[in-house]
């Protein structure tokens, strides 16, 4: 049964979004509000046929509607401080990200989350245990690990033990708590350096080439063996991916990714860089898979200065996500070197 010609605002909007979904576009409604999405979803349920005139009245109104908007904002701190990225100071970013979540603007929690890892440990220290508990319980998995590694031990099974009594907390409570570490955060000493010499050496190897990286990899496992084992664990190349990357991430790196270089990356993908194009194939839908592949087929050969440029650009995005709190790396041991870096998962990080 077809519907009606004049459709609703929200029958309007199913359209459209049934429409892109038809042609394999990836869309997020993440940013409606709940309410919205699940109107959306409801209409959606709720709709037979649409005909093709009222369809392409649709389309027609949508894309004059779009052709008269002439600037929009981001309508939140977050968005707009993405936007100024580069534009102003990161001492600047990071303090406004900060005073709106102390304002009640933003979830302080997203930005307790954010800090690095030595901050978080200092910040616990200095903190009463229940407190502390309370921020490693909202802490992502991966960075409370490595929080808990750097604590004296008598003060990690204190703050462990202290975890076991957090399940009661009220909503209201848990923001007071985040808004006073945030408070405290403040009063700590900002780092000179952005992190310390193992992350910088371990970020500069990144973006060198394979044979550079295990050249100067060779010579510090000569100089200070114990110094080179540390940079081979902040290192994170393509060869790593199967090994530091949970495959549920894999889509959105994907989205998020460059697709003329995602699609060089596999297709020069070799030897040992070969199983990381195969575990992201692995992990993408059979539909999404196949059409890389094709879309491989048909690009034919890529140089290796071009495949390495294109890895870097996927480790790169990677790495921007990581840094936003987007996703986390697994953290591992590294095993000896023998070729490419081997990193042998021991947990979540």
């Amino acid at each position: 049964m077809m519907l009606e010609p004049m459709l609703t605002p929200r029958q309007k909007a199913a359209v459209i979004v049934r429409l892109l979904l038809a042609n394999g576009q990836s869309i997020s409604l993440e940013q409606l509000p709940p309410n919205a999405q699940a109107a959306l979803a409801h209409e959606m349920a709720l709709m037979g046929m649409v005909d093709r005139d009222t369809r392409d009245r649709v389309i027609e109104e949508f894309c004059e509607s779009l052709e008269q908007v002439g600037l929009t904002f981001p309508g939140g701190i977050d968005g707009t401080l993405e936007m100024l990225d580069g534009t102003i100071s990161r001492d600047i970013t990071d303090r406004l990200r900060r005073m709106a979540a102390m304002t009640g603007h933003a979830d302080p929690w997203d930005r307790i989350a954010a800090m690095p890892v030595a901050q978080l440990c200092e910040l616990a220290l200095g903190e009463a245990t229940e407190v502390a508990a309370v921020m490693f319980s909202k802490l992502p998995v991966p960075k409370a690990a490595e929080a808990f590694g750097m604590m004296p031990p008598e003060r990690a099974r204190a703050i462990a033990y202290a975890m076991s009594m957090t399940g009661g907390i009220e909503p209201p409570a848990l923001r007071r708590i985040g808004v006073a570490l945030l408070q405290a955060a403040e009063t700590l000493p900002a780092p000179v350096l952005d992190g310390g010499p193992i992350e910088k050496v371990g970020a500069i190897l990144n973006f060198t080439t394979s044979g550079t990286r295990d050249e100067v990899l060779v010579g510090l496992d000569q100089d200070d063996a114990d110094f080179a084992n540390e940079v081979r664990k902040a290192i994170f190349t393509w060869a790593n991916i199967p090994k530091r990357i949970d495959p549920r991430d894999i889509p959105r790196i994907v989205r998020e990714a460059d697709q003329q270089a995602l699609l060089r990356a596999i297709a020069g993908a070799k030897d040992a860089n070969r199983a990381s194009a195969e575990f992201i194939l692995g992990a993408l839908s059979s539909r999404m898979a196949d059409a890389i592949r094709e879309d491989v087929e048909t690009l034919g050969r890529v140089s290796q200065n071009d495949t390495e440029d294109a890895m870097s650009e996927i480790v790169a995005g990677i790495r921007r996500m990581e840094d936003a709190g987007d996703l986390f790396l697994i953290a591992g041991e590294v095993d000896e070197p023998e070729g490419d870096i081997v990193i042998k998962t021991s947990g979540a990080n």
